[in-house]
């Protein structure tokens, strides 16, 4: 499906307003120790500020993995944004899959509050190429 400019602006800035939220309830939720839903809301501010700069740029899929791949080839592996963060994107997908499911699985609040950092910093340089 062909969107047009004024679609893609619309769904662009939705993800990006999705993304600031998401690091806004990190905060809240780490204030309140909600600690295995502000690993979910990390990852959910790094996926819908992708998820923007893909319709920017015409990509499009259903699945998080794939969103994934094509950022980290068209975006790190070309260089234009520093490699550190490509560890960050896996890191991140993958502590929300273990957060959701795995009951066992926790993070500590210097983990958590470190990824917040990392993730926020991120969203800063996707918003610049947006």
């Amino acid at each position: 499906m062909t969107l047009s400019n004024e679609e893609k602006d619309t769904l662009v800035n939705l993800r990006r307003k999705q993304s600031e939220e998401a690091l806004e309830q990190v905060q809240f939720l780490l204030d309140n120790k909600k600690l295995n839903l502000a690993v979910n809301r990390i990852y959910y501010a790094i996926f819908y500020i992708i998820s923007a700069i893909a319709i920017k740029n015409d990509f499009s899929t259903s699945k998080h993995k794939q969103l994934l791949g094509w950022f980290n080839k068209k975006f790190i592996a070309s260089g234009e944004i520093d490699t550190k963060y490509s560890k960050m994107i896996y890191a991140s997908y993958s502590n929300r899959e273990k957060s959701d499911y795995d009951f066992l699985f926790e993070l500590t609040l210097e983990e958590i509050n470190d990824l917040y950092r990392e993730a926020s910093e991120f969203v800063k340089v996707v918003e610049k190429l947006i």
